[in-house]
């Protein structure tokens, strides 16, 4: 099967390149600020408490939803604005796969037309096709699913198929959002086995949605949390996880539960539930909830800062967070 890298001649610039992003629905800043990149090949976990804004964001990159302001370029494509044309190549281009795979496929398509139904839409000549056994094989599913329907599949099967038909135009970029939700370990850890080896087979980049730290750890080189509508920190995902420069992001990793008790508690610092984006707090979006908020948190809105290393956090305290790790 030819998996040749379909990216190789594409400039340095990057993938997603997203700038003061804002999405707002009437008084709901559901994503409020946000600039992002992406490098082609690169994966990026996208992580955040549920009503962060995550998803959005995502669909915002995509232009499957508009953006309320801010530039966002995607793939070559000016998303904002994008004429027909321009939002067909788009999402050929970058693909998303859903959270809910069996509500993502039709009942009433098996298999095979679902796998070729992309083709059809974007009238692929047919020696640029993958056949369906090329892509079945390539998400690690036998030919004989080639005939069933969405209803006949395990979740881990409907998970594969999904990848299977966003992978079938050869995006650049694939989405996942929540990409093993509702699966076993075992399958979970398969799904994001699957995923990592599709980045080297056929030079995808990835962004990953989840509030999974663990999924993020495995699957992905760098990480962005988001709180609230806005990005708080981004970095390596190593570092970021074993040394978190931001309050929020200390308190998700603590509630990560450990293997170990002695190794520390598993409830996160977190005072509270996270305010109505409707009414974000003013100053630092999260000091109603940081237990080391100091009056300048409440009043003053952090920039990112730079740490270097790739790293960026949103916090007044950030390097001090880093010389000294919260406890």
């Amino acid at each position: 099967m030819n998996t040749t890298d379909h990216t190789a001649g594409h400039t340095a610039e990057p993938l997603v390149a997203a700038d003061d992003v804002r999405t707002h629905f009437g008084p709901v800043r559901a994503v409020d600020g946000v600039t992002l990149r992406l490098a082609d090949g690169g994966t990026l976990g996208l992580v955040g408490e549920s009503g962060s804004g995550k998803t959005t964001l995502a669909r915002t990159l995509l232009g499957l939803t508009p953006a309320s302001s801010g530039s966002v370029r995607t793939a070559g494509v000016a998303v904002r604005g994008a004429g027909r044309a321009a939002r067909k190549a788009l999402h050929r281009d970058a693909q998303m796969i859903y959270q809910d795979p069996h509500a993502s496929l039709s009942p009433r398509l098996r298999v095979r037309s679902l796998l070729t139904e992309p083709y059809r839409i974007h009238r692929v000549p047919e020696a640029a096709r993958w056949s369906v056994e090329e892509l079945l094989d390539l998400v690690e599913l036998p030919a004989e699913h080639a005939g069933k329907y969405p209803h006949e599949l395990s979740g881990g099967q409907a998970r594969r198929v999904s990848i299977a038909r966003a992978i079938a135009l050869r995006p650049r970029l694939l989405v996942a959002d929540e990409p093993t939700a509702g699966l076993d370990v075992s399958a979970a850890a398969a799904v994001l086995n699957l995923l990592r080896r599709l980045t080297a087979d056929i030079g995808l980049a990835y962004l990953m949605v989840t509030h999974n730290l663990d999924t993020i750890g495995y699957a992905t080189d760098r990480i962005a949390v988001m709180y609230l509508g806005r990005i708080v920190e981004e970095g390596p995902v190593d570092d970021v996880l074993r040394r978190p420069a931001h309050p929020y992001t200390h308190a998700l990793v603590q509630a990560v539960p450990q293997p170990d008790p002695a190794a520390g508690g598993t409830e996160p610092p977190i005072i509270g539930e996270p305010p109505s984006p409707r009414h974000p707090p003013p100053g630092c979006r999260f000091h109603p909830r940081c237990p080391l908020a100091t009056d300048r948190c409440r009043t003053e809105t952090p920039e990112p800062l730079d740490l270097g290393g790739g790293r960026l956090a949103a916090c007044h305290y950030a390097p001090d967070h880093l010389e000294t790790p919260l406890v």
